[in-house]
């Protein structure tokens, strides 16, 4: 009975230690897109890919962007509900602002 209950406990360990790599696997993938996400033609799944936004959140942005005509610097998306100082810092260094489209 001893030597089952060290063999589950084995086992239970290493489960625990697998489902920790997977999630820092999956927030390491997040953290670093490849290239540049432009503000200005972004979809909403694009956005998504960037560290603290999700797709509702990339939604809002297109929102806010078609609504305002596009964006003339990347700081503007602070006024993105949702989008504070903090999670601006950590997507800045991946976002470009490309050419404002009016209506996009």
């Amino acid at each position: 009975m001893k030597k089952w209950n060290g063999i589950v406990a084995t086992g239970l360990a290493i489960a625990i230690a697998l489902m920790a790599c997977v999630g820092t696997v999956s927030a390491a993938a997040k953290a670093a897109p490849a290239g540049k996400v432009n503000v200005n033609t972004a979809t909403a799944e694009q956005f998504a890919v960037l560290p603290g936004v999700g797709v509702k959140l990339g939604a809002r942005i297109v929102e806010y962007r078609q609504k305002s005509g596009g964006f003339k610097s990347v700081e503007e998306l602070m006024n993105v509900r949702g989008i504070g100082e903090k999670n601006f810092a950590k997507i800045q260094p991946h976002l470009t602002t490309g050419e404002a489209r009016p209506g996009r």
